[in-house]
């Protein structure tokens, strides 16, 4: 799932993580790895937002779902492996 910048904004206010920049070189490899996302790192290693089914409250949310892991102490390495859905979720839009 793409987020706009607001949606970026929003997710980083609740998830301690840094957004991977469209424009970084390593979007071409994780699009062709992973597809079209917007794509975080955090401590344990790169991550992505997909949404959760929608609740009747009106709240729009996303559950934080890790792609790759972190394979040394540098965190300048990540190893792909099957998808690992969080615990953490984050409320992208409120209902007006």
């Amino acid at each position: 799932m793409k987020l706009t910048p607001a949606r970026i904004e929003r997710t980083l206010s609740q998830y301690d993580a840094r957004a991977v920049p469209d424009s970084h070189p390593v979007m071409q490899e994780f699009n062709s790895l992973f597809g079209e996302h917007t794509f975080f790192v955090d401590q344990t290693g790169l991550c992505i937002v997909e949404p959760t089914a929608a609740p009747e409250s009106g709240i729009e949310a996303g559950r934080v779902v890790k792609l790759a892991s972190w394979i040394d102490d540098t965190r300048s390495r990540l190893a792909p492996h099957e998808r690992e859905v969080t615990d953490v979720v984050v409320v992208l839009d409120k209902a007006a």
